[in-house]
């Protein structure tokens, strides 16, 4: 086709400046894209930990008072008796033991969380993979 001056209308290929704005803008989208994965995994862990904190808090208080009005009920049971020094030294060993217990517990699983933003990281990995083959 022709065009007012007589000349065939061909169309140029992209410049190396189009080229170069569309690399940059994949890049860009690819990076947006991960941020958005790692914005919502740190949202995610966040109130996970806010749940825990809060359902942790309650059940301790709970736990807590259930064991001082046990222990206090048994203690008076154990009153006019010469065991009640035997009985508090009882539950004062059973509460440390359960202590331990749960605080080995509480630190293995401090030590065995998934990793923080493992998706994120997958998905950096899988596009490294497929940009440098």
């Amino acid at each position: 086709m022709a065009n007012s001056d007589g000349r065939a209308d061909v169309s140029s290929p992209p410049g190396l400046l189009q080229s170069l704005k569309a690399y940059f803008g994949t890049w860009v989208e690819l990076f947006r894209t991960r941020l958005d994965l790692f914005s919502t995994e740190l949202e995610e862990e966040r109130e996970r930990i806010r749940q825990i904190i809060i359902l942790g808090a309650a059940a301790w208080l709970c736990v807590v008072v259930g064991l001082l009005l046990v222990t206090c009920f048994v203690v008076v049971l154990f009153w006019e008796t010469n065991y009640r020094l035997a009985v508090l030294a009882g539950f004062a060993l059973l509460y440390l033991a359960v202590g331990g217990i749960l605080g080995a517990v509480t630190r293995h699983k401090s030590r065995t969380k998934p990793k923080l933003f493992s998706a994120s990281l997958g998905e950096l990995a899988k596009d490294y993979r497929r940009l440098s083959s």
